[in-house]
């Protein structure tokens, strides 16, 4: 597939997105794509985290645009924060413990506010009554757990005077005339992106994802200057994994599923707040990466007066629906104005964590598997190993549908290694080649949320 690739692609004129004279500009290569790619596919399961000034009014991160503040009415956050309870090794050690195998901070959000020491702008939490660079303990922490460490970083900015004001339609000021856009330069805020960017991909090592976002109108693709600035990320950060909100928003697939990548295609596609209906593929029907991003309740950044918590259970099984369709969940946490982790959520990854530690072999490494979905779960797969999860009993034998029962190896249930027989039972006679699995007279299931059974065939 994508045939021509060797040779680059989106050239542009001379001027800011412009290939420079003697620049080595990024090429795609599918060899070193599905290498980057490869801890990703195999980890499925990470941890988003939405944290910043807008944890303090507690009314969700967009606050600033949501209600119209001004810059003067929001300065008050950046004067009280100071991320008192600010513990990133708890951060960490509670995402390992939910089995999650990755990470990703807002660095900065679309309030221009940073939680790292930029250079370029006096808007950061350094300034702050925090007065420390709090991504710098984030990536420390992350990396001391093992767990692959990920950055978000706004492409918007309603702090910087060179962003659109009005008419933007997600600037605060977007409906106030007196705040017109006729001395603003983008060109100078473009750059001035680019250069806090380089920051992170510069100052705190190597960074194993990056989470641009997002585009909109036409606010997208060039328009950030995204063929340099993806050069200059990839020249940096080599095997950095990056979304595809530098082309798309929460909606649209880009180029990459298109078979004709941009230099800023994303890795991978990146549905905000839904599990897609079915596993997503290219045009040419090859799986696309992707990640469903979702809130544990309503909000990404903390709401004190949302309670509306996903339950435990119903996360565990839209983990694995994303993984049975061959993609991966970022579950979102929100911490609160002084950076401790919501006690629902608290408690929630903790149910999560109880039934990885006896299930994530049929999370880590798995995707689609090739047989039709059950009526009781789903299946997931790693090699001639198939997971069926089990929601709920079936009568008589569990049906191993699209199985061939000469062909099955042995079954197990996966949380404690027992055996369970090939059923032989004559209820199921009418389906001769059909494997069924012999759960015992009138079974109860051991995990009332999902028990699964591994199913091996002969190799």
């Amino acid at each position: 597939m994508f045939s021509g690739l060797s040779a680059a692609f989106g050239r542009t004129g001379r001027g800011k997105g412009a290939r420079r004279e003697g620049e080595v500009m990024y090429q795609f290569n599918r060899e070193e794509y599905d290498k980057r790619m490869e801890w990703y596919r195999d980890a499925r399961f990470g941890m988003f985290i939405h944290w910043g000034l807008y944890s303090i009014p507690a009314r969700g991160e967009w606050i600033r645009s949501t209600e119209e503040m001004t810059k003067e009415e929001y300065q008050k956050y950046f004067e009280e924060f100071d991320a008192r309870d600010f513990n990133p090794k708890e951060w960490a050690r509670m995402a390992k413990e939910a089995g999650m195998k990755y990470m990703v901070l807002t660095a900065k959000h679309h309030d221009g506010f940073c939680l790292f020491d930029s250079k370029y702008t006096e808007y950061k939490a350094t300034n702050t009554k925090a007065g420390r660079d709090l991504v710098r303990e984030y990536v420390d922490a992350v990396r001391a757990e093992g767990l692959k460490v990920g950055l978000y970083f706004t492409l918007l900015d309603w702090y910087h005077e060179d962003y659109p004001h009005y008419q933007d339609r997600n600037h605060p000021m977007r409906n106030h005339p007196e705040c017109g856009n006729e001395n603003r330069d983008f060109s100078r805020y473009v750059d001035y992106m680019h250069k806090q960017v380089e920051e992170i991909c510069t100052n705190y090592g190597q960074l194993d994802l990056l989470w641009f976002d997002f585009s909109y109108d036409d606010m997208r693709g060039e328009k950030w200057g995204a063929t340099r600035l993806i050069n200059m990320v990839r020249s940096l950060q080599p095997q950095v994994i990056i979304d595809n909100r530098l082309e798309v928003s929460g909606e649209g697939r880009g180029s990459l599923a298109e078979c004709n990548p941009t230099p800023y295609h994303g890795d991978f596609v990146s549905p905000e707040q839904i599990i897609p209906p079915e596993g997503l593929a290219d045009i040419e029907g090859n799986p696309l990466a992707w990640e469903a991003c979702v809130t544990m309740n309503n909000h990404w950044g903390y709401c004190g007066t949302d309670q509306y918590y996903k339950p435990a259970p119903m996360l565990i099984k839209k983990l694995v629906e994303c993984v049975s369709k061959g993609g991966n969940m970022l579950l979102n946490v929100g911490p609160d104005a002084y950076g401790n982790f919501p006690p629902q959520s608290v408690e929630i990854l903790a149910e999560i964590g109880c039934w990885m530690k006896k299930n994530k072999e049929s999370i880590y490494g798995c995707g689609i598997a090739d047989v039709p979905k059950p009526d009781y779960g789903r299946v997931t797969r790693k090699g001639n190993t198939y997971y069926f999860h089990m929601y709920e009993n079936t009568i008589g034998p569990v049906p191993l549908i699209g199985l061939d029962k000469t062909k099955v190896k042995g079954i197990r249930a996966l949380a404690d290694g027992y055996e369970l027989p090939v059923s032989t039972s004559w209820v199921h006679s009418d389906y001769p080649t059909m494997a069924f699995a012999d759960l015992g007279e009138d079974p109860v299931l051991p995990d009332g949320v999902d028990t699964v059974i591994d199913v091996i065939l002969k190799k």
